[in-house]
């Protein structure tokens, strides 16, 4: 029987099965008691692998390292690198001695860098020595005088990675007992930065319980058993690879297969024809690439039955193909943001094409949604636009030493306001059909024009700003700088302020189109009318440089 009108937009995920309510290192022990002899984690571009006991040996071999150097409860551990075994293992270490990992961005630059470390107060950093033409040790260098807290930088393949075993050798493993004695599921455990709408990002802070958790059910939900093996392209400093992925896996027995030290196709379906995997991540625009791969076709994809698709919405060709082409009969749609641990709803494994491609799914297991009226703070009827708001388990403790900033999202009711605009369905399905911010979404990666728009205030020809996204058949969408130049007589090119935004800004960050106007249009009360700068930009795209 379909709802009617007035039936509200909320809804409640159920479930026979109860929340975890352990730690993530008593998580990683129960697996590896149920599962030791079975592959755990595959690191194809080095060739190595790990059953769940030789895993979770390595584990402890890097958390008796950190203990070794003094890290404790509480403690933050950075994590700067691309995806390599050693993030997998520093990510269960840290979680077995209670300290918090801070994922660093690897497209990170000095500017962001120091931020980070300094916001964080990040005692130890785990780095790559480099990754693609960042040179990580000269940037560690540039901003570890400008950062107090940190006394201690282990390299990944360097002799002070070696250094950190060999120290963890001469700890009792019968300290890592002692360390997990003292720990709860509700304690912090990560700590991941998300770009700011008004300058700098925020840590928002992730407890075991969030965490594991959103990982398990993420796993449920597409059917994961120790049978599977799952290909993460995708990021491990995002929820996608540490949480939808690694700690989807682990909790459910599974293989983790990491194809590459970042996204190339190519390596991805390789990886997936020579592992045997069973389900593969990606945000639509990496689909998209293998898609269209020009070898794709020779690849042996039959081992497939699942997967996940998150970060932008799936246009429906590429849906059928994935399915069809790709054997994921099973993908999955998730939604959800950093700081709801991330996911909040996800399709179902049977879910028509429709649903897969003009929703992001009904609400997960544990946790509740529902869409309110932004000026009155009511719940609408179904069908209603409003903003989606999500409360449960996987709501983050708040963003890390920011009260204030916290109180802005999660209400008195605990609930956590997304800034997405959305309709449930009658079926409580949801669609998100805007965002109440400025919000861009550029190729799964979410950027906040504020952040740009303060750096690029230092440019010495820009005397204004506003920074606004329009629309990119790959991305989704691609950034625009309009500028008004304190001296018209000196000009600015685009390539010029590439360069600028280049050694300080993530790639991701930096614009790709710039406009250079004469006067922003203004609403009656002052305040610059983003939406018109965008409609233009959108129709004059061939214009802008």
């Amino acid at each position: 029987m379909s709802l009617s009108r007035t039936e509200l937009s909320y809804a409640s995920g159920v479930a026979e099965l109860p929340l975890l309510g352990r730690t993530i290192g008593a998580d990683l022990s129960r697996t590896i008691a149920r599962f030791g002899e079975r592959e755990a984690l595959v690191d194809v571009p080095s060739g190595r692998r790990w059953t769940y006991e030789e895993l979770g040996r390595a584990v402890d071999e890097v958390a008796l390292g950190l203990l070794a150097k003094g890290v404790g409860k509480g403690d933050r551990v950075g994590i700067w690198s691309p995806n390599c075994a050693e993030w997998v293992l520093v990510q269960y270490a840290t979680a077995r001695i209670g300290a918090i990992l801070v994922n660093v961005n690897p497209a990170y630059r000095v500017h962001e860098l120091g931020y980070v470390l300094r916001q964080s107060g990040i005692q130890v950093l785990v780095s790559a020595t480099h990754h693609k033409t960042s040179d990580y040790r000269r940037m560690i260098e540039q901003v570890r005088g400008e950062s107090p807290a940190l006394r201690d930088v282990v390299y990944i393949g360097d002799p002070t990675w070696g250094g950190l075993l060999a120290a963890g050798a001469a700890v009792p493993q019968a300290r890592l007992a002692e360390c997990e004695a003292g720990l709860t599921a509700d304690d912090p455990v990560n700590i991941q930065y998300t770009s700011g709408t008004t300058g700098f990002p925020k840590g928002a802070t992730l407890s075991h319980h969030n965490i594991l958790n959103n990982g398990f059910w993420v796993g449920e939900t597409v059917g994961y058993t120790a049978d599977d093996r799952v290909c993460l392209p995708v990021p491990f400093y995002h929820c996608f690879g540490m949480v939808m992925g690694n700690l989807g896996a682990t909790s459910h027995g599974a293989c983790i297969v990491i194809p590459g030290l970042a996204f190339d196709a190519a390596d991805t379906l390789r990886a997936v024809q020579d592992e045997r995997c069973t389900s593969l991540y990606g945000v639509p625009t990496m689909f998209i690439a293998e898609l269209n791969h020009p070898d794709f076709a020779s690849y042996d994809l039959t081992s497939l039955r699942t997967g996940i698709m998150a970060g932008s919405p799936c246009p429906e060709e590429v849906m059928k193909r994935v399915v069809a082409e790709m054997h994921m009969a099973e993908v999955s749609i998730c939604y959800g943001m950093t700081e709801t641990s991330p996911v909040s709803t996800q399709t179902r494994r049977d879910d028509d094409l429709e649903h897969r491609t003009a929703t992001v799914g009904r609400v997960l297991p544990h946790i509740e949604v529902k869409v309110l009226d932004p000026a009155t703070g009511g719940t609408v009827p179904r069908g209603t636009p409003g903003e989606l708001c999500t409360r449960g388990y996987s709501v983050m403790l708040g963003y890390w030493e920011e009260p204030e900033r916290t109180a802005e999202v999660i209400d008195a009711g605990r609930w956590m306001h997304t800034g997405d605009l959305a309709v449930m369905n009658d079926d409580g399905y949801v669609r998100i059909v805007g965002r109440i911010k400025d919000m861009i979404i550029r190729g799964g990666e979410n950027v906040y024009p504020r952040e740009i728009e303060e750096f690029l205030y230092t440019h010495p020809k820009i005397a204004d700003v506003q920074v606004v996204g329009v629309p990119d058949e790959k991305y989704g969408e691609e950034i625009a700088a309009c500028v008004i130049l304190r001296d018209p007589a000196d000009p600015l090119t685009r390539d010029e302020l590439a360069r600028y935004c280049r050694s300080r800004l993530a790639h991701f960050k930096v614009p790709r189109y710039l406009d250079i106007v004469d006067a922003f249009p203004m609403t009656v009360s002052g305040k610059v009318r983003k939406i018109e700068l965008r409609e233009r930009l959108a129709r004059e795209q061939g214009r802008v440089s």
